[in-house]
């Protein structure tokens, strides 16, 4: 028996348009140029192969051909209120986790704020870009990438010295093959889900409960934007707290060592579990 194309696979989702690619540099490059060219609200951009995409802080994102999930959403004119653009990069992360959970039972957490975890380990990650008119949000681009096979995390593509965090793909936790078109239909289906309620607080609470490290201690470095090229170079300014939740606007909530309530911004900054001893903690 034949099986079902991605076209017949996402039918019911009702997508105006959708652009499938065998092979393609960058699907968030390529939806900017369907904009340009007068894409629809909420067309897709999907790709077998990607060989230059990126996440935060320009770092790349090789998607090896048949290994994982590789997708860019069109959001054309999203009535937001330009404080709370950071909302999407939640949104795209909870749709990821959400899928994992329904489809999967997996117990998906998101690290602040646009990274997917399986056991710790990062297997998905979210870079939301946004064009503006003025005061006015014109288009937003949701690029994801989900790390599915083995070969989606080879050293080739996820070479050891430049990442923040380790990684993983959905087959090793799982044990099994995974069918990417149904986890593509599953993750969209929670996006399109969700989106009517993104300024909710409902949305919130429901981002703040998938967050890992909730009611733990993390260390937050910033950089700034001449380092964030160079992942290599020394973070300026490092900030220990635990974990208590986000602002209206997206922010990270933290409670210092001293009792001082602080937030942390979604820009270039890096989270990670603070190491124990940490100076910045407070005794047992």
């Amino acid at each position: 028996m034949d099986r079902p194309s991605p076209e017949s696979i996402l039918a019911d989702l009702n997508l105006p348009a959708i652009r499938f690619f065998t092979s393609i540099g960058s699907t968030n490059d390529e939806a900017w140029r369907w904009i340009d060219a007068g894409a629809p609200h909420t067309a897709l951009v999907v790709t077998d192969e990607q060989t230059a995409g990126r996440g935060r802080f320009q770092r790349h994102w090789v998607t090896t051909a048949g290994s994982g999930l590789a997708f860019s959403l069109i959001l054309l004119s999203p009535p937001l209120d330009p404080q709370l653009v950071n909302r999407i990069t939640g949104l795209g992360a909870l749709a990821v986790a959400q899928a994992l959970q329904r489809k999967y039972t997996l117990s998906a957490q998101i690290k602040w704020p646009n990274d997917i975890l399986l056991d710790q380990r990062k297997v998905a990650g979210v870079l939301v870009e946004a064009r503006w008119n003025g005061q006015n949000l014109k288009a937003v681009i949701v690029g994801i990438g989900i790390n599915i096979a083995p070969e989606s995390v080879n050293p080739v593509n996820l070479p050891a010295e430049g990442l923040n965090f380790p990684a993983t793909c959905i087959e090793n936790v799982l044990g099994h093959p995974v069918d990417r078109w149904e986890l593509l239909y599953a993750t969209l289906k929670e996006f399109f889900s969700w989106l009517p309620r993104l300024f909710t607080e409902d949305f919130i609470r429901k981002w703040e409960d998938s967050l890992a490290y909730h009611d733990q201690w993390v260390e937050l470095s910033a950089v700034n934007s001449a380092q964030s090229a160079h992942p290599e170079t020394v973070p300026i300014r490092v900030l220990v707290g635990k974990v208590i939740g986000l602002t209206p606007d997206g922010s990270l909530k933290l409670l210092t060592g001293t009792g001082k309530l602080v937030t942390a911004q979604v820009g270039e900054i890096h989270l990670r579990p603070a190491p124990v001893g940490h100076p910045s903690l407070p005794p047992d």
